[in-house]
């Protein structure tokens, strides 16, 4: 039977409720100290582990401290500095192309607008949504492959495109709990909706998610 769009904001409230107790220290997993940090420290975490980036960020931001030691480095030894990280050649072009771009264009500052962000060599709608929601702490949404899936289950959409799955759920969700939605559905997807072994019986949400109630 079709859930109509005044339910699914029910169901969505409870569901934040509880996500929020079960994961009341929720935050961002990436260590920064800037906005400039974070976008590096994001285009980074692309198939790579938060872990295995803050371990690299670590020492990277000891040696590049600013947007224009990034913008004007050598990219070759940038790539071997991130190799860790994988895909390292294309994450250094983009970082180092992003930078010099903010350098020149935004004086340094990295923007706080979502056009302007995408426009940004490496940057799309996920790293953007990341820095206005988690630095600039305006409303935002990011779509992980945990949203995608978890929301997917939960049947608040229908497709798996993150475009329209961030369209979807800001319909849903209340403005408010839109940046902290996503940390915490990423701490509930490594804990107990685990991709190929979800805990359904430890599940807090069994009873307001359709795919467990379907089993």
């Amino acid at each position: 039977m079709r859930e109509s769009k005044v339910k699914k904001r029910v169901r969505a409230d409870e569901i934040v409720t509880r996500l929020r107790n079960l994961y009341p220290d929720s935050k961002c997993s990436l260590n920064y100290k800037s906005a400039h940090e974070l976008l590096v420290a994001t285009i980074l975490s692309a198939q790579c582990t938060d872990h295995r980036v803050n371990i690299v960020t670590n020492d990277l931001f000891q040696k590049y401290r600013t947007p224009t030691d990034f913008a004007y480095c050598s990219v070759t030894v940038l790539a071997k500095d991130i190799h860790s990280c994988g895909y390292h050649n294309q994450k250094a072009k983009s970082i180092q192309g992003t930078s010099l771009k903010i350098v020149e264009e935004h004086d340094g500052n990295v923007p706080d607008k979502m056009d302007e962000l995408i426009m940004l060599p490496g940057v799309g709608r996920k790293t953007a949504n990341c820095i206005l929601g988690e630095f600039y702490k305006v409303p935002s949404m990011v779509i992980d492959t945990h949203m995608v899936r978890i929301m997917g289950l939960l049947k608040f959409t229908k497709t798996k495109d993150a475009k329209k799955i961030e369209l979807d759920l800001i319909e849903i969700f209340e403005k408010k709990d839109w940046v902290n939605l996503t940390h915490m559905i990423i701490d509930h997807g490594r804990a107990v909706c685990i991709a190929r072994r979800p805990q359904c019986s430890e599940c807090v949400l069994t009873d307001l998610c359709q795919s467990s109630l379907a089993i």
